[in-house]
């Protein structure tokens, strides 16, 4: 099991450790950063108020072992994105802990921001989180070709969303 906890400045030295190739940066925040990430883009990140940011933390060793962030909500047509959603290290990968963690996000935005529509973006080529993804009722909707260079190759980009009546469907069935 995990928990969500408000991500502090406490958290930035390991997140910054996170972060240790441009690709992985990219991959993790898109543009949201540049590489390599500091303090002073941290404190930029967690001072906007258009972002809740948690760290994601084992209960079980109460180890933070990720990270991930509701952002871009707009109370008018109730639509948030999920960004920058991560398990940090290999070992606690595939364990269960991402899917826990998106079902946490959505969790906050159908339950308690009480939001119609969830979207979040994800690069073609990680196919691990997709599938995560889709484990958690998301779907593919389309695709930016091409639209983001990393270390002059190009990378395309899903979108993929799941709305209030796909989550209701899911919270039932479980």
């Amino acid at each position: 099991m995990i928990g969500l906890e408000k991500f502090t400045t406490d958290d930035f030295e390991q997140f910054i450790s996170w972060m240790d190739t441009e690709k992985f940066m990219y991959q993790f925040g898109g543009a949201s950063f540049s590489f390599p990430v500091s303090a002073e883009q941290l404190q930029h990140y967690i001072a906007d108020p258009g972002h809740r940011i948690y760290r994601v933390v084992d209960a079980e060793t109460g180890k933070v072992i990720g990270h991930g962030s509701i952002s871009h909500h707009n109370a008018k047509n109730k639509s948030a994105r999920l960004c920058r959603i991560l398990i940090a290290e290999e070992q606690d990968r595939s364990k269960g802990y991402g899917r826990q963690l998106i079902r946490a996000l959505l969790k906050i935005c159908f339950e308690e921001l009480a939001l119609h529509r969830v979207d979040l973006g994800v690069f073609e080529f990680n196919k691990a989180a997709i599938r995560c993804y889709q484990s958690c009722g998301f779907q593919i909707e389309g695709t930016l070709r091409e639209s983001f260079v990393i270390d002059g190759e190009y990378y395309s980009v899903h979108n993929m969303s799941i709305l209030d009546r796909e989550y209701a469907t899911l919270t039932i069935s479980n």
